[in-house]
């Protein structure tokens, strides 16, 4: 279990863990969600560790510094849906709808964040099912269940079970962005491995799979500044 340590002068406190077979301290900040993590060996006495951090605090701090901020939903927000930009407008009534490139969100601004976070997990849920399903039968192989996570260190993920997990951010992707993440979990129901034989279905699938994969790389964290304060 990770420990939290604060460091005067960091804003942020430093999530710390220890790794069996490290041999040094290390440090790293995530570029999906800003957290700043500290790596430690096993028997590192925690004074150590804080005195390491003290000893970097000007490193920390310039990183942390240059992270985006985060994007609250909110009344009038640009919010990228399926790739494409969207404003987000509170009206009366209730529910969300898409309308044309409007984002159109029932009740208050205190309920607004919650609704549309709620509208794109279902969204996400509909595509993502709809794609996988489509990418199973092709490869002859079924899937057990899906479910729709706000996962921060992966995109997608298949149990040995047969259920497929996502990410509902990718929903702000592209939709051959979702295609691509959809074809790469339907490939792990034929191999639960990354073999040739894996990415031979994938490629299969998805013929263009490699740029889709590098736009996740290279844009995915972007997505996880959304609905966050």
């Amino acid at each position: 279990m990770a420990a939290i340590l604060s460091i005067e002068g960091i804003a942020q406190p430093l999530r710390v863990i220890r790794r069996r077979g490290a041999r040094r301290v290390t440090l790293s900040i995530s570029r999906a969600t800003g957290v700043a993590t500290m790596t430690l060996p096993p028997r590192m006495p925690m004074a150590e560790a804080k005195a390491f951090a003290l000893q970097n605090r000007g490193w920390l701090e310039a990183r942390l510094d240059a992270m985006p901020p985060a994007i609250p939903f909110e009344d009038g927000m640009i919010l990228p849906y399926r790739g494409q930009p969207k404003r987000v407008v509170r009206r009366d009534g209730r529910g969300v709808r898409l309308a044309g490139e409007i984002i159109e969100v029932g009740g208050g601004e205190d309920t607004l964040p919650g609704a549309v976070e709620r509208w794109l997990k279902a969204q996400a849920r509909t595509r993502l099912r709809a794609r996988s399903e489509a990418h199973a039968a092709t490869l002859g192989a079924t899937f057990s269940r899906i479910t729709i996570r706000d996962t921060r260190s992966r995109w997608g993920s298949c149990s040995t079970s047969g259920t497929l997990s996502y990410s509902w951010r990718v929903i702000l992707a592209p939709d051959e962005v979702l295609d691509y993440l959809a074809a790469h979990e339907a490939a792990h129901l034929r191999e639960m491995n990354h073999s040739p034989r894996f990415w031979a279905h994938v490629k299969a699938l998805c013929p263009d799979y490699r740029h889709w994969q590098d736009w996740l790389r290279g844009h995915g964290p972007e997505l996880h500044r959304y609905g966050r304060d």
